[in-house]
């Protein structure tokens, strides 16, 4: 070692026994007066000079030689004191030199030492080899070191979704509150992963130098609690979601859905909803919110002034009560108890016990039946077929029935023309800014750069608007001969139709002008033909 503490060997002589000291080097520890005594109680020693020996250590240099009794004590051997820590992790050795004429301590001694002191584990034979080579004294060493106990951890789930769901609105830059987007839904794909599991560690057991196992501390072990539409790897540490819907966490145990539940209304508690996968509303839908699924919508409630879309088809079991601002739009079939004051559009059929001054139309049937099954007012527009009990009113109340063709296309049609008439008035404006720019250049004028830049860009804007006059020409007259062609579809009135109620099939207009009852209404070429039913 590099440096060597102070320490003292006992010297026997013939008219006592002596104490010589030896200071401490390349910055050991001196010798304390303490390990001496220490040592003395050990050996038995009681009687010495305690003045002399203070002194002495008071004053050391080098060495030097105390007597501390006139007593001749017999011969000691080397000396090897053990110390065991509180926590028995290790075991602390302290070597003490022979008198003169003591013999020195062997391995086996050492290890002898050891057992008698209760260590039984980890002897440290490097340490004692290392001593027996160098032997320093009041030194402490380690002879026995214990293997501590590997600690464990607890199993740790990761959950990859929204698991602390708060019903806390989003403020808006003005400090208004935003109750329509609540973030409530924790929305999943098929195969998306949900949670991973990170496996109990129960740790190792240890033994301490006394040879008693250390117990690693308790851990806490998890497994991964989950419903139906969920499946786990193969090594079963990570859970993924079988269909598209969305994740919830209850009572520990996660539950994948395609249908979201609202349990009461869509409102200021729930937010707009945006799933998809099924909704089923149990309560209402109130004016302003939304539900928009890629699914089937479900409303056991009333729907308000609220919008409507799905990807599928939407039931309302209570109707809908629009407002005069509500849309329902399904690419589906659309089946709802009474329709309101709103707008409604199915890619299927609609079937409904009633239409009161709404916006109706569907690529197939529309069926208004039931023990009322009369529609008054609004726009009712059907691919194929509309049946109803009773058309318009007692009081002339203006209402559309009109089918014959897809009510999409009939309305890009509609649009088509409009388009055109404005593509044509453009036009116009812009060739008559052409034709002054050419007759002051015929009349040799000058025209400022700036100007020929503006014609250069009116040309170039002139080209465009031709284009896009050619191109929605073409798309009109493809849309016009289906229209004009067209000559299925029927309207069926089971009772009666009131005047006021104009009659569309295919592009042919009918009005009604007296009641006429128990009739369908089908198109004969250029006229619209009414036979009994």
């Amino acid at each position: 070692m590099s440096c060597k503490n102070g320490y003292f060997q006992l010297i026997i002589k013939e008219d006592g026994t002596y104490i010589k000291l030896f200071d401490a080097v390349s910055g050991g520890q001196p010798i304390l007066y303490e390990d001496i005594s220490n040592y003395f109680v050990d050996k038995r020693i009681y009687e010495y000079d305690k003045i002399a020996l203070g002194r002495a250590l008071a004053t050391l240099k080098d060495t030097c030689e105390v007597k501390l009794t006139r007593a001749v004590i017999p011969p000691q051997e080397e000396y090897l004191k053990v110390t065991l820590s509180e926590d028995r992790m290790f075991a602390k050795g302290r070597f003490y030199p022979p008198t003169n004429g003591g013999n020195l301590l062997s391995k086996e001694d050492i290890i002898s030492s050891l057992v008698r002191a209760g260590v039984k584990y980890g002897v440290d034979e490097t340490v004692i080899y290392e001593f027996l080579q160098r032997r320093q004294y009041c030194t402490d060493l380690i002879l026995a070191k214990a293997m501590p106990a590997v600690q464990g951890h607890d199993a740790q789930i990761t959950y990859y979704f929204n698991t602390d769901l708060t019903l806390k609105p989003k403020t808006n830059e003005d400090g208004s509150v935003d109750f329509h987007q609540l973030d409530m839904i924790s929305h999943c794909k098929k195969d998306d992963l949900l949670a991973t599991l990170t496996p109990v560690d129960y740790g190792k057991p240890g033994i301490d130098v006394c040879g008693n196992v250390i117990r690693p501390n308790k851990v806490n072990n998890k497994v991964m609690r989950y419903g139906s539409k969920i499946y786990l790897s193969e090594d079963g540490l990570n859970m993924y979601s079988e269909v598209d819907g969305h994740v919830t966490l209850t009572d520990g145990r996660v539950f994948v859905s395609d249908t979201y539940e609202v349990a009461a209304d869509v409102d200021t508690s729930t937010g707009d909803v945006v799933y998809d996968g099924n909704v089923v509303v149990k309560g209402n839908v109130i004016t302003g919110f939304s539900v928009k699924a890629k699914g089937d919508i479900e409303v056991n409630g009333v729907v308000e002034g609220a919008y409507l879309e799905a990807g599928g088809q939407i039931i309302l079991k209570r109707g809908v009560q629009g407002m005069n601002k509500g849309l329902v739009k399904a690419q589906g079939n659309i089946i709802s108890k009474f329709i309101e004051n709103a707008e409604v559009v199915a890619g299927g059929y609609v079937t409904t016990e009633s239409i009161l001054h709404s916006k109706v139309s569907a690529k197939g049937d529309i069926i208004v039946g039931g023990r009322r099954g009369f529609v008054t007012g609004g726009e009712i527009r059907s691919g194929s077929l509309i049946s109803v009990k009773t058309a318009g009113s007692h009081m002339g109340t203006h209402t559309l029935l009109e089918v014959g063709i897809d009510p999409k296309l009939l309305e890009e049609f509609r649009e088509l023309e409009k388009t055109l008439a404005s593509l044509q008035a453009e036009k116009e404006k812009i060739s008559q800014a052409i034709a002054i720019f050419r007759k002051k250049l015929q009349m040799g004028s000058q025209i400022p750069a700036d100007k020929l830049e503006s014609l250069k860009q009116i040309t170039q804007h002139n080209l465009k608007i031709e284009s896009q006059i050619t191109e929605a020409r073409l798309r009109y007259e493809e849309l016009k001969i289906e229209v004009d062609n067209n000559s299925s579809g029927m309207i069926k009135v089971q009772e009666t139709v009131f005047p006021g109620t104009k009659i569309v099939i295919s592009n042919v207009i009918y009005f009604v002008r007296e009641e006429i009852q128990h009739s369908k209404f089908v198109r004969d070429r250029a006229d619209i033909r009414v036979t009994p039913l």
